[in-house]
């Protein structure tokens, strides 16, 4: 009779052996926030709803553009800041010949800057830079081609809605420019990258 009993606590322990483990592979995935531009509207956007095509994986998860936060001290190497550094969204970074569409803004007028989140969490805040005039669209965006300053700096205490809307003042440019808006979460390492081209008009 001791046999079952020693042969019953061995699959109790295994049991719990493996429950564990299995907490602990899910521990291990971060449950992380996720969104996406859609004013204006980002390069992963556009892969989403088949506006631009071949596209890759990121017209299955336009949310996932995930990197290093601290930008731009930190965060992805230059050449691969639309994807935030992910190679699997390279075709974020493809400038595609400078024909990546365009959302028509007004020098110096308002914007409502909207964010779709599929998965929310704490937040420092959003932040949108704007390439410098006469960067060349058709090569994929690095710091240099960046404005140093965030022309927008929106802070955030907490976790925010499903729909984020916030307004600001563009800068006065002209032409063709690129938009990299950053959303910093407050409690992870990362932060979520979205490339939107603009053109004012």
């Amino acid at each position: 009779m001791p046999a079952p009993r020693t042969v019953r606590v061995g699959i109790s322990v295994l049991a719990g052996t493996a429950a564990a483990v299995m907490l602990s592979v899910l521990g291990a995935s971060p449950a992380s926030a996720h969104g996406y531009t859609t004013s204006p509207t980002s390069r992963a956007a556009f892969c989403a709803d088949g506006t631009v095509t071949d596209c890759g994986q990121i017209q299955w998860e336009p949310q996932s553009v995930e990197g290093p936060k601290g930008f731009p001290a930190a965060g992805p190497q230059d050449g691969s800041i639309c994807a935030g550094g992910n190679g699997q969204f390279a075709e974020l970074d493809d400038p595609r010949g400078g024909q990546w569409p365009a959302t028509d803004v007004q020098p110096g007028g308002s914007m409502n800057f909207q964010w779709k989140l599929t998965a929310a969490h704490s937040t420092t805040d959003f932040q949108y830079f704007i390439t410098k005039d006469g960067w060349d669209s058709s090569k994929p965006l690095t710091r240099a081609d960046l404005d140093a300053t965030p022309f927008l700096t929106v802070p955030f205490s907490g976790q925010p809605p499903s729909d984020v809307s916030h307004s600001g003042t563009l800068p006065n440019k002209s032409g063709k420019h690129l938009i990299l808006g950053v959303w910093t979460i407050a409690d992870t390492a990362n932060a979520f990258y979205q490339c939107s081209d603009v053109n004012f008009g």
